[in-house]
């Protein structure tokens, strides 16, 4: 069904479908250890998107500004970047603040989608970006939030099964369908301190994805249901605005049939796909909306 948009102090009105004909572009950052940015790429083109990939070394020399204005999604994908030294996802984190924060912080200030998977997710939360969202609030992390190593004191590798829960989350919302993907992590264990505001944390609806067994109950904290000690069995956290996804489990490695694990069994559902196929639409209809006030702004 199109959506019709009038422009305000213009009798004009125009109407968008949901999925316009231009495929919105998507930025994969690619940093030394990355290595499921193929992974989401494959994902990004089959929800509709052009993802293109960029090394931070050639980011860090290009005109960042223009290039950044370039894209309509921004994806920090997961892998074990830099080899993790000094923490998993640290040292991207650095380069993410230091090198790129006037162009990331712009970009999630317009609306843009957002979303860091894995190692992405803990580069988010450790510059900043997540879970607080605003450039003066960032330095609250380090003594509010972490993603920390996991409870069992090991690397976790196994399928999960998730719930999506944010409705203000624009990557889960109105998601209907649980999705089972794989883990691959040491260090996914989302904790909080007595100085981080988790009632308003909860109210604002930035809980996005949380463990669950395989009929849908409640994880509860329960060993290998929640994989990490996670509070509260969180799996993915948004921004208050609603439009950057960190999360720990890799949706991107469910995206065909043939990947489930038991699909020579029959069994099937709790696709990832439409994870990104929420991302790309809402980036689609965001582009075209904004495409159509620039024309209309250069009539004027």
């Amino acid at each position: 069904m199109p959506l019709t948009f009038i422009l305000r102090n213009s009798r004009e009105a125009f109407s968008l479908h949901p999925f316009p004909l231009m495929k919105p572009k998507a930025l994969v950052l690619q940093a030394h250890g990355s290595n499921r940015d193929f992974d989401v790429m494959d994902a990004l083109t089959l929800a509709g998107a052009d993802p293109i990939g960029v090394p931070l070394n050639e980011l860090r020399t290009a005109a960042r500004n223009a290039l950044f204005l370039n894209f309509e999604l921004l994806i920090v994908p997961g892998g074990f970047s830099y080899a993790d030294a000094l923490g998993a996802g640290k040292l991207l984190a650095l380069d993410l603040a230091s090198y790129f924060a006037d162009e990331i912080s712009a970009f999630v200030e317009s609306g843009k989608p957002v979303i860091g998977i894995c190692n992405g997710f803990q580069a988010l939360v450790k510059s900043g970006i997540l879970p607080f969202g605003k450039k003066d609030e960032r330095g609250k992390n380090d003594a509010e939030v972490t993603l920390t190593f996991n409870a069992q004191g090991h690397f976790e590798c196994r399928w999960v099964d998730l719930k999506p829960v944010s409705q203000k989350c624009i990557w889960t919302k109105d998601l209907s369908e649980n999705i089972t993907c794989p883990i691959a992590h040491g260090e996914g264990n989302f904790q909080t301190t007595d100085l981080f505001p988790l009632s308003s944390f909860i109210a604002n609806d930035q809980i996005a994805l949380t463990y669950i067994h395989a009929n849908g109950s409640p994880a509860n904290g329960e060993y290998p249901v929640n994989p990490n000690g996670s509070i509260m069995d969180i799996a993915g956290i948004c921004n208050p605005q609603g439009n950057v996804l960190g999360l720990m489990p890799h949706p991107e490695n469910h995206i065909h049939l043939w990947q489930h694990p038991r699909h020579t069994r029959g069994e099937h559902g709790g696709s990832g796909l439409k994870l990104f196929e929420n991302g790309v639409k809402y980036a689609s209809q965001k582009y075209k909306f904004n495409s159509i006030r620039k024309r209309y702004d250069l009539k004027k």
